[in-house]
């Protein structure tokens, strides 16, 4: 088994399906597309091991706490993992995270985006280490798709 997953075993966690949408929603795009040495991530929202819709949904400051952003981050980092792993077949081909954006669902009011951010990023550097794993990031408050807390895209580099 792969040195990443491995890592996720020990914690516990596994891997989810693709996010199942809805039928009649259209989604013309590559969740990943990989290009020379480096993969670009599409936005994923949350999902459960098996690709529904995670919950809570709604806005973080009203429906949705900030500590429930934070595990939907998480949720939303293990969807980049889970497509990264489908489109170029072991995660230990990832030798550096370079970016994530993060959209956050915010109520009015609501702006500390980067403590629910914080959950992708946690997960990612406890998985790779601070070499690996380090990252810039940008973590901006906006409407979400599906009314999702969290929707992120990430950018890393593989190896050839």
């Amino acid at each position: 088994m792969a040195i990443i997953e491995q890592r996720l075993a020990a914690m516990g966690l596994e891997l989810p399906e693709p996010l199942k949408v809805r039928e009649g929603l259209h989604m013309p795009f590559a969740w990943v597309r990989v290009r020379g040495t480096r993969a670009y991530i599409s936005g994923h929202v949350a999902c459960n091991r098996d690709g529904t819709l995670a919950r809570p949904l709604g806005k973080v400051g009203t429906e949705v706490s900030p500590e429930q952003g934070y595990a939907s981050a998480r949720l939303v980092a293990l969807a980049h993992l889970a497509s990264l792993k489908r489109a170029v077949g072991n995660l230990d081909r990832v030798t550096a995270w370079l970016r994530v954006f993060a959209m956050v669902n915010v109520a009015p009011g609501f702006n500390e985006t980067p403590l629910v951010t914080n959950g992708y990023s946690d997960l990612i550097l406890e998985l790779y280490g601070p070499n690996a794993g380090a990252h810039a990031r940008s973590s901006i408050g906006m409407a979400i798709p599906l009314n999702a807390p969290v929707n992120c895209e990430a950018e890393v580099e593989i190896d050839g």
